[in-house]
């Protein structure tokens, strides 16, 4: 069975690591999250937001040009149709209703490829909260018309200008803010990392997309049950969406695609299982990328949601034990990906959900097995790196 422990460990993977200025923040969390999650005027607020404004549920789309090609029944979970483009306001509609449960007046988030910033400044907006999105100063640059619709929402963008200045920084900053304002804020985190409860509560709200699978399968194939679910990891809460309802279901394969950039050995990646080691990233012992010395390594993915030196400690664990393959897809790769989806079945993918789409190439089945691949986003935040690619 794989099911997290009461102080947040899947397995040797979790917890929670941080510093004695932010326990008081945590521990609010901890002692009440799932108390208010499960009472009733929660999940009706939470069910009709999903429902009436972010859209779901989405559809399970049956990708026939795909699937002639690849010689498999490959089904497309269309989290790219949810409102703001992207899985990620599954996760901020959860958050923004316990945050004003918890009586919290302001918002703070991190954002790689800005879809979480686009999805927190939405929530922001409906609620009438205060809101800052803090981005590495290089995702700014990549993901311009985020940046622009973060701020027509009406959110504060603060660039972090340290390290790599990308996902890591920027997550660096946002916990400092918290720390110092921890009263009136919530962090609301945008995958499945950082210290405990996050992990599980990311992942319990983004469970929605595997919840729906079951349905939507039970209805086109007669079971609930893929032969395999696909999803691109970085941190990985898309991934920990699709493979939510079937981690304990042994006889689906659970595959994970990673970014390896430039190349596993380029020093241009960020395929953490294949490059990592067991160490502490933001408040949890996970997989990173990591010097001999403990030093976080920069990461690189053409994919600003990917663009991370470590993965969420669920996944971690599943590496751990087997139950998750994980395959490492280049830049070029995903690329490439992209296009033919774009080609075949009119879709233009986000590059993130690209790599999932290549992961195709890269793994064995039989001929006409049911494959789910979790499409986690459009692809109209990466026109620029498309086009810059130019490889159409």
């Amino acid at each position: 069975m794989i099911q997290i422990d009461e102080k947040g460990f899947y397995g040797k993977f979790g917890g929670a690591y941080i510093p004695e200025m932010l326990h008081p923040n945590i521990e609010e969390l901890r002692e009440n999250w799932e108390q208010i999650v499960a009472s009733p005027d929660f999940q009706e607020e939470f069910q009709m937001l999903l429902r009436d404004f972010v859209g779901r549920p989405t559809p399970l789309y049956f990708a026939s040009r795909l699937s002639e090609k690849h010689g498999a029944k490959i089904y497309l979970k269309r989290e790219d149709l949810c409102h703001t483009g992207a899985h990620k306001v599954n996760n901020t509609v959860g958050q923004i209703i316990l945050a004003k449960k918890l009586g919290k007046k302001r918002i703070i988030a991190e954002t790689g490829a800005g879809q979480h910033g686009v999805a927190t400044a939405t929530v922001c907006a409906l609620m009438g909260m205060d809101c800052t999105v803090y981005m590495g100063a290089l995702d700014i640059q990549r993901q311009r018309p985020n940046v622009e619709r973060m701020k027509i929402l009406g959110a504060k963008v603060v660039p972090a200008t340290s390290g790599s200045q990308t996902l890591k920084d920027a997550t660096n900053e946002a916990m400092r803010q918290w720390i110092n304002n921890p009263v009136d804020t919530h962090y609301i985190i945008g995958s499945v990392v950082g210290p405990h409860p996050y992990p599980e509560m990311v992942a319990r709200f983004q469970s929605v997309i595997s919840q729906e699978i079951k349905t939507q399968l039970l209805e086109k194939e007669g079971t609930p049950n893929p032969d395999i679910v696909i999803a691109c990891v970085g941190g990985g809460s898309n991934a920990a969406g699709a493979f939510y309802h079937y981690y304990n279901v042994p006889q689906v394969r659970l595959v994970a695609a990673e970014a390896a950039g430039l190349g596993i050995n380029s020093g241009k990646s960020a395929a953490t299982t294949v490059l990592g080691t067991p160490g502490v990233l933001h408040g949890s012992k996970t997989l990173l990328m990591q010097t001999e010395d403990g030093q976080v390594v920069e990461p690189h993915s053409i994919s600003a949601g990917l663009d991370y030196p470590g993965i969420g400690p669920v996944h971690a664990h599943l590496h751990d034990i087997g139950r998750a393959e994980f395959v490492a897809v280049e830049d070029e790769d995903a690329m490439k990906a992209g296009i033919e989806l774009s080609r075949l079945e009119g879709i233009i993918p986000a590059i993130e959900s690209a790599h999932a789409i290549h992961a195709l190439n890269m793994i064995q089945y039989q001929k006409d097995d049911v494959i789910v691949i979790n499409l986690s986003g459009r692809g109209d935040k990466d026109l620029e790196t498309y086009i810059k690619w130019g490889g159409y």
